[in-house]
């Protein structure tokens, strides 16, 4: 409680002499909503159109725009904004599915929020802290898997600083197995000061990701307590500015579903990139949209501002459309048939596979169902294979490409790729090849008889586009073949 109290003076410290400016209005944010309402079809499909040019140029679409799409009355359009939101991905990223695997290290908070099977108060739940060995058994469990990246989770502690991550990912790079190694460790933890990012960046970290949960402060103040550190509004929505300022590559926003009305947290959630954009010149790597799950301790069953289905898809591909070169992540929290369906048309880009968020759970698969040693329930438990296997059979090339990272394709020098839409000529080349290593050591028959499928027909897809690449690729196939790992462009 001390560490607490001190970082929470500290924190208000920060707030009382913050720099930036106020981008969450929310009294604008309910003019716009209002202004827009009952939108002519036209309006609506100009701002489709609208969207579709942007793809090109890497343009963000107003919040005027974007409020349009939210208030669309016509249903016959909704085809047509999904026909873009899957027009739109395709042009900027390809047809591939980028997979990644969660690793919660550290379960206790200081924080109580309402929603959270980590609430402080929740003392039904099971806090636990991985060990350096429990770290490498988990490492070495995801690595059998074939997962080559992942999100490395840690709740807001003393014992789980960002001197512990710092740590936890110094040793996560460290696991080698069979010559082989986690190649990316995105972050997912609380808001930091600039010296402690600074800190965990030197790691080399990917994507550093916070959620603001909502955008509304009415609202976040009813979920997150004030006397506790996640209480302080300012602190958390302006956690990715100090991290971009402190040298970051790449940062992720979301917000979480259900807490308030969604129309307002797209808007928010646009605000937020706009915020980015016009300070850094960057904006967010990727933006995350969970709904609210079933959580111990928690009422989570009976949310006033929960989506359903058909409107949660909505709004997926209205952020699409929103944010065009943004990264976008649906998570394993939704059931599989919500999540193949956001596959076939809502532009998502990438999707954690073979999850489990259990703390150990890895290494110890008998604690992904218990709900008092996990966050929230989990929707999709299919394993990497089946995973893969569905994305193929979708006609899409499954990736687990960490090639813009370790290239220096990150900040400043990856948005103007995806910007302008050229990032696909990289992403394409790097799902065959990590593919192609995924099924020779990892893929079970059904996957490579279908592999032998898909891979052939997206290099006959580079053959057309660009030739050199494509030879490139085949001759790197060839090294794999003959023993090479991490062959990438």
């Amino acid at each position: 409680m001390s560490w607490a109290s001190e970082r929470y003076e500290r924190i208000l410290d920060w707030v009382s002499k913050n720099e930036y400016e106020n981008f969450i209005d929310d009294d604008k944010i309910d003019e716009i909503l209002t202004k827009t309402k009952n939108p002519s079809k036209q309006d609506v499909l100009d701002v489709i159109a609208r969207a579709k040019q942007n793809a090109l140029s890497g343009t963000m679409l107003s919040p005027i725009d974007v409020a349009v799409l939210l208030n669309n009355t016509h249903d016959e359009l909704w085809d047509e904004i999904f026909k873009a939101a899957s027009y739109v991905k395709e042009e900027v990223y390809g047809n591939r599915m980028v997979l990644f695997s969660p690793l919660y290290v550290a379960s206790p908070c200081v924080n109580n929020c309402k929603y959270c099977g980590f609430a402080t108060s929740n003392t039904a739940h099971e806090q636990k802290i991985l060990s350096d060995n429990e770290l490498v058994d988990e490492i070495n469990a995801v690595l059998d898997m074939g997962q080559k990246r992942i999100i490395a989770v840690f709740g807001e502690h003393p014992k789980s600083d960002y001197k512990f991550i710092a740590d936890s990912v110094r040793k996560i790079y460290s696991v080698k197995k069979n010559n082989l190694s986690i190649r990316r460790v995105n972050i997912n933890a609380a808001p930091m000061f600039e010296d402690e990012y600074q800190h965990v960046h030197k790691q080399g970290i990917g994507t550093f990701q916070i959620f603001q949960e909502t955008y509304h402060r009415q609202t976040y103040a009813k979920y997150h307590p004030k006397n506790t550190l996640k209480g302080i509004y300012d602190w958390r929505v302006f956690g990715l500015h100090r991290a971009l300022k402190a040298g970051l590559d790449d940062v992720a926003i979301g917000v979480l579903f259900g807490l308030y009305d969604y129309k307002f947290e797209v808007l928010g959630l646009l605000y937020h990139a706009m915020s980015l954009e016009a300070t850094f010149g960057i904006g967010p790597h990727t933006i995350s949209f969970p709904r609210i799950k079933k959580a111990s301790g928690t009422q989570n069953d009976n949310m006033p501002y929960a989506l359903s289905d058909d409107e949660f898809l909505r709004v997926i591909a209205i952020i699409r459309l929103m944010c065009p070169f943004t990264g976008l992540i649906l998570t394993a929290r939704e059931e599989p048939e919500i999540r193949d369906e956001a596959i076939k048309k809502c532009g998502i880009s990438q999707m954690d596979a073979g999850t489990n968020i259990g703390i150990g759970g890895y290494h110890d698969k008998s604690k992904k169902d218990e709900l008092n040693k996990v966050q929230f329930k989990i929707g999709d438990n299919r394993c990497i294979d089946e995973f893969v296997l569905n994305v193929m059979k979708k006609d899409k090339i499954p990736s687990f490409c960490t090639s813009c990272y370790r290239e220096g394709r990150t900040g400043e020098h990856f948005m103007p790729f995806a910007k302008n839409a050229k990032i696909k000529y990289l992403c394409l080349p790097n799902a065959i090849l990590t593919l192609k290593e995924y099924l020779l050591d990892y893929g079970s028959d059904e996957a490579k008889e279908l592999g032998d499928k898909i891979i052939p027909k997206y290099l006959s897809e580079l053959d057309e586009n660009l030739p050199h690449v494509a030879k490139k690729v085949r001759g790197l196939i060839v090294d794999m073949e003959n023993g090479a790992r991490d062959c990438h462009l």
